[in-house]
C-alpha cells in the first residue's frame, strides 16, 4: 500500500486538503485501498489553516512515507526554522517528495531541490530567485517531475500533481476515472502553461463567455462565427466585433488556442494517435493541427514526443 502524507503549517492553504479526495477515490474506484493518507505536522496536534479553522494532524514521522506532500501558504512567507529540517530528515527516507505552490520554499529551506528542475506559482517567481539564484526554476509550468522530487503551481495545480501521482503508481485508466469521479473537466499535463487560453483571453460580457465555453465543450464541432453568435444571441456581425473588443484576437484565432490547448494535453495525457487527437480538437486531419503548432510553438505535434523524452517545449 501506498502511504502519502500531507504535511500541513499554521497559516496553511486550504485548497492542499483536496489533493486527499484524489487518494480517497482512487481507493474507492478501484474497489481496495491502494492508499493510505495522513494528514501531519511537525509536532502532530490541531494546526490552524489560513482561513481560521483547525485540523487535526499526527507527528510527521523520521522513517519517511512512499510519498511526502508539503503544503503551500496563500501568501509569501518563509516556514519555521525547524520545519525545513523535519521535512529533509522524512524525505530522505521516502520514495517521492511533492512541493504544492508555496510548499516549494520549505524544499529549498530543506536542500531539497539542489540540482533539480522544480515551479512554484508565478506570482512567487521572483522571490524564489532572487533567495534561491542556484535552482532551477520555470516559471510558467503546472507541475514538474524531476527524479524524486514533483513541485507544482498555484494550490489548484494540487489535484493535477495528484492525478499524475495516481498514473504513475496504478495507470492511466484509473486515473482517468478519478478524474471523471471529481468531475474534473480536464487532465492537465505536467508541462502545461499555468494561465489557461480561456484565463488568457479574459472576456467581459456573459455572452462571449458563454459562447467560449460552448467552444471549448464542442471542439470536435465546426464553431463558426454564426454558431457561436446564435450561442451569445448576437448576429454574427455584432458578436464578432465584441468578442474582438473583449479579448484582442478573432473568433477564429481564439477557437484555435483552445485546441491547441486541448490537443496539447491529449498528448500529455495519453497515447492517442495523432489523427485521433486532430479529429477530436476539431482540426481535422494531422495537416492543420501541424500548422496550428507551428502557430502556437514553433515546432510540430511530433517534438512534445521529444519533450517527454527529456527536451523541453515553447509554452503557448
Amino acid at each position: 500500500m501506498h502511504s502519502v502524507a500531507l504535511v500541513v503549517y499554521p497559516s496553511f492553504q486550504p485548497l492542499g486538503l483536496s489533493v486527499g479526495s484524489v487518494f480517497e477515490c482512487a481507493n474507492l474506484l478501484r474497489g481496495e485501498p491502494a492508499y493510505e493518507f495522513h494528514l501531519v505536522s511537525e509536532t502532530g496536534g490541531p494546526v490552524m489553516s489560513s482561513q481560521g479553522f483547525s485540523v487535526n494532524t499526527v507527528p510527521l514521522r523520521a522513517e519517511g512515507y512512499d510519498s511526502l506532500i508539503v503544503s503551500g501558504y496563500l501568501d509569501f512567507r518563509l516556514p519555521d526554522a525547524s520545519l525545513p529540517a523535519r521535512v529533509k530528515a522524512s524525505a530522505t527516507q521516502s520514495r517521492r517528495v511533492v512541493a504544492l505552490c508555496m510548499g516549494i520554499f520549505v524544499l529549498a529551506e530543506a536542500g531539497l531541490l539542489a540540482g533539480k528542475r522544480a515551479t512554484t506559482h508565478w506570482l512567487h517567481v521572483p522571490t524564489f530567485r532572487k533567495r534561491y539564484p542556484d535552482i532551477d526554476l520555470d516559471e510558467d509550468k503546472l507541475f514538474i517531475i524531476d527524479g524524486q522530487v514533483w513541485t507544482g503551481a498555484g494550490m489548484s495545480a494540487s489535484l493535477d500533481l495528484a492525478l499524475a501521482m495516481v498514473e504513475n503508481d496504478l495507470g492511466s485508466d484509473l486515473a482517468r476515472q478519478v478524474a471523471r469521479k471529481l468531475v474534473i473537466a480536464q487532465r492537465r499535463g505536467s508541462e502545461q502553461s499555468q494561465l489557461s487560453a480561456l484565463l488568457e483571453l479574459d472576456p467581459k460580457s456573459d455572452r462571449v463567455q458563454l459562447a467560449l465555453g460552448y467552444a471549448r465543450e464542442n471542439l470536435r464541432d465546426e464553431l463558426s462565427v454564426e454558431s457561436l453568435a446564435a450561442v451569445a444571441r448576437l448576429s454574427p456581425r455584432q458578436f464578432s466585433r465584441v468578442f474582438r473588443e473583449e479579448t484582442g484576437r478573432t473568433p477564429a484565432k481564439a477557437i484555435e488556442s483552445l485546441r491547441v490547448e486541448a490537443a496539447r494535453a491529449m498528448m500529455e495525457t495519453g497515447r492517442h494517435p495523432v489523427e485521433v487527437i486532430a479529429r477530436e480538437t476539431g482540426f481535422g486531419d494531422r495537416e492543420r493541427l501541424r500548422q496550428a503548432f507551428l502557430r502556437a510553438f514553433g515546432q510540430p505535434p511530433q517534438a512534445l514526443q521529444k519533450h517527454l523524452n527529456g527536451a523541453p517545449l515553447p509554452s503557448i
